[in-house]
Parts: C-alpha cells; sequence; structure tokens
C-alpha cells in the first residue's frame, strides 16, 4: 500500500505534504496511547492569524486501508482541495491500527481528534462551530461512526443508567458497551465522559476536581477556584458538534458477511481481493464473536435515535464496482427518510478507492470534479457560499456527464 500510495502522490499536480502536525495522549479509548493529527492549512493561514483575521472552518479526516492499513497523508490531494477550494484546515487523524487496536480504537481515536481540534480552536484559529469530518473506505465508515460516539462524550443521557431509561430509546442503551455504561444518576459521575483539559493527567484525582465542578455547576452553585479552566473546557466540548460529513465510498453495515456483499458487486472482477478483505476483518473485528450491529461498528444499524444526532448535511460518495455500493445507498435512503440533506453521488464505471489509483503519470479522470463538488458543498454548509442550483438539477435523477469525462449516477433529497 506505501508503494501504490506514493506513485498516486507522484501524478501531477503533487499533493501538499502536512504544514505542521500534533501528537495528543488519549481519553476516550482505554487503550492509552498517542494519535498523530497532521494539519494542512490554506496559503493565508499564518498571515491571518498574525493579524487576528476570520478562523477557518475544520475538515477531521479519516483515511481507509480497512482500519489495518495507511496513513493520515494518504488523502493529501483531497486535503489540497479542501484547503484551495473550501478555505478550511484540514486535520487529518493517524488512529491507531488493528490488529494491534482492534475495534472500537479508531473510533474513540477519531472522537479524541475532534475534540482536540474543539478544545484548541483558539490556538489552532479555527472556528469550532464550522467542523466537518470526512473520510474514505473505513475513514468513510468513521465519518459516520465517530460522531456517533462522540454523542457518548457530549450527552449524558448517554451516560446514566435512569436518565438513559427516561429520554432514550432501549435500542440505544444497548447498543452503548456495558463498560462504558454509567448506572449512577450522581452528577459528579457524569464528568467521566468528558475529556480532559489540556495539560491535566487522566488519574483518579484529575478526574476528581473536574467532577467537583461539575456537579456544583449542576447543582446551580459557584464552584471553588481550581488549577486550570475545567469549566471552560467542559462547556467548549460539550458544545461540540459536527456541522457535516463526507464519506467516500464508506462501509457501512458489517452486518453482511462478506459473501454477502461480493455478491452485490456489478462487476466482480474490479473488486478488493479475499486476501484484503479477510486481513482486515480478521484484524479489525476482535473478537469475531462482537455484535456485528454495534452503531459504533455498522453505523446503518444505529436507531433512528442516534441517527438523529448526526449533521443535517451529508454528503456520500459510492462507487458503482463495489461491494459496499448497495449498504451505503441503503444507508442513504434511511438518512432521507428521516430528513436528511443527503447529497449522494454513485460514480459509474469505478471500483472502490477509485480516487486512489496508483498511477505516477496522471491523475483519475473525474477525481478532480468530484472533489470540487464536495468542496462546493463544504462552502455552503459553512456559510461561504449559498446553494445554488447544481448543473444535473435540470436534469431527471439518473445518470448525467459531469465535467471529468465520466459518468455519475446523483440523487438529492
Amino acid at each position: 500500500m506505501s508503494i501504490g500510495m506514493a506513485l498516486h502522490k507522484l501524478a501531477p499536480p503533487r499533493p501538499p505534504k502536512p504544514d505542521f502536525s500534533r501528537t495528543i495522549p488519549v481519553a476516550v479509548s482505554p487503550q492509552k496511547g498517542n494519535v498523530k493529527i497532521q494539519f494542512y492549512v490554506p496559503k493565508d493561514y499564518e498571515e491571518r492569524k498574525r493579524r487576528k483575521g476570520q478562523k477557518f472552518p475544520v475538515v477531521v479526516n479519516f483515511h481507509g486501508g480497512g482500519f489495518t492499513l495507511g496513513t493520515a497523508t494518504d488523502d493529501a490531494r483531497w486535503a489540497a482541495a479542501v484547503i484551495g477550494q473550501a478555505d478550511a484546515v484540514v486535520a487529518s487523524v493517524d488512529y491507531r491500527l488493528a490488529p494491534e487496536y482492534s475495534f472500537p480504537t479508531a473510533v474513540e481515536d477519531g472522537v479524541d481528534a475532534v475534540l482536540y481540534v474543539a478544545r484548541n480552536a483558539e490556538e489552532l484559529w479555527i472556528d469550532a462551530d464550522k467542523i466537518a469530518v470526512s473520510g474514505f473506505s473505513a475513514g468513510g465508515n468513521m465519518a459516520f461512526t465517530v460522531p456517533l460516539r462522540l454523542q457518548e462524550e457530549l450527552d449524558p443521557a448517554l451516560d446514566t443508567g435512569e436518565a438513559m431509561a427516561q429520554h432514550v430509546d432501549p435500542d440505544v442503551v444497548a447498543a452503548v458497551p456495558p463498560e462504558r455504561r454509567k448506572l449512577s444518576v450522581n452528577p459528579s459521575e457524569l464528568i467521566h465522559s468528558i475529556y480532559p483539559a489540556s495539560g491535566a493527567s487522566h488519574d483518579t484525582q484529575s478526574r476528581s476536581i473536574y467532577a467537583a465542578e461539575n456537579t456544583s455547576a449542576l447543582n446551580g452553585t459557584t464552584p471553588n477556584p481550581v488549577k486550570g479552566s475545567a469549566m471552560t473546557d467542559v462547556k467548549v466540548i460539550q458544545q461540540t458538534r459536527i456541522a457535516a460529513i463526507i464519506a467516500w465510498y464508506p462501509s457501512t453495515d458489517y452486518t453482511r458477511d462478506r459473501e454477502t456483499r461480493r455478491k452485490t458487486n456489478l462487476n466482480p472482477d474490479h473488486e478488493l481481493s479475499a486476501m484484503f478483505t479477510e486481513l482486515f476483518d480478521q484484524s479489525y473485528l476482535q473478537p469475531p464473536t462482537m455484535d456485528m450491529s454495534n452503531p459504533y461498528l455498522s453505523p446503518s444499524q444505529a436507531t433512528q435515535f442516534m441517527l438523529s444526532k448526526l449533521p443535517d448535511d451529508i454528503v456520500l460518495y459510492t462507487c458503482e464496482w463495489d461491494m459496499l455500493r448497495e449498504e451505503g445507498q441503503h444507508f442513504k435512503d434511511k438518512l432521507e427518510a428521516m430528513g436528511k440533506r443527503v447529497y449522494h453521488r454513485m460514480v459509474l464505471g469505478v471500483p472502490h478507492g477509485w480516487d486512489k489509483a496508483p498511477n505516477p503519470l496522471k491523475m483519475t479522470p473525474g477525481v478532480a470534479t468530484h472533489y470540487a463538488d464536495a468542496c462546493r458543498e463544504l462552502r455552503r454548509v459553512f456559510g461561504g457560499e449559498p446553494e445554488k442550483a447544481h448543473p444535473w438539477d435540470d436534469k431527471k435523477r439518473g445518470s448525467v456527464w459531469n465535467r471529468g469525462g465520466d459518468v455519475e449516477e446523483v440523487s438529492r433529497h
């Protein structure tokens, strides 16, 4: 995969390298360690930051590779499109990989990355109200599952047994792993789902300080002064929301086994080999007896209550020659039925991961066009551009030609 990505990046125009990186300690996952985030920034980033100009939106991105392979720089061409056309910062996440870190570590690392960006928005010169997520393949799965898992950190109703029983669908309670459920409604325990403040340790004493301060706030009393800015930190985290999702050919339903998925591929000659898919599944899906309907693994299996917490604006790309196409389209239908604004494009005549072709001489036709269209949606969501009629809006739903020369099937709700 490294060789393929190196060849992919040789094609002109060359994609950018990250402008800077941050390595953060994880707090959401019980598997302690560090996660690196690679930042790509627009050309005027430093100047605007220096003169205290308008802050930038941010797209937190998750790379593909079956949760087992890949790096945060694999999507450098997508990052180039975002920083150049959406005027946004890209924070691409080097989440930890299986088999050393199986499910749900990648998703939890993604949550940590989003919370880091929100907590450090001022230093990063980012508008915390304009956070989107994107991802490719396994990363496309994370573009849905990270916002779902994020709710467990943001919503106390998902952390207390009594509150969940009163306000949440029982299916949601069952979806939360037992080791993460809080069985008491004591306000001091609510803080255990909150990411610690910058520089704070993760030990019991630190969490007790946060718990005491959060309890005072919940009880309407003035907290005692403590070192740091825990209350400000908690407020920022609890207000963290995702503005949009951009998912490229994601896996959305692991209740379908690989044999079932392969039967849906319209061109089986163009799909990932069983060697790769078995490697991915045996690495990430541990133990193999786990519940494949877990919404942090199979977002299409999440309850309507959980899906209602996803952003209203979702951009979803599927590939015609892909075993994941059908499940992606079913998920699109489910989201549309809930009233989500889903902008779906099925790219015809291409396999899974078509935009990452290892051709060192030229980019795959149509990729730049699709990236530009996704960036246009980002600009609209971020408020930089009003919604305009697409070239395909005057056409019947179905297949249309685009500027890149390939054919895509488009549906808009």
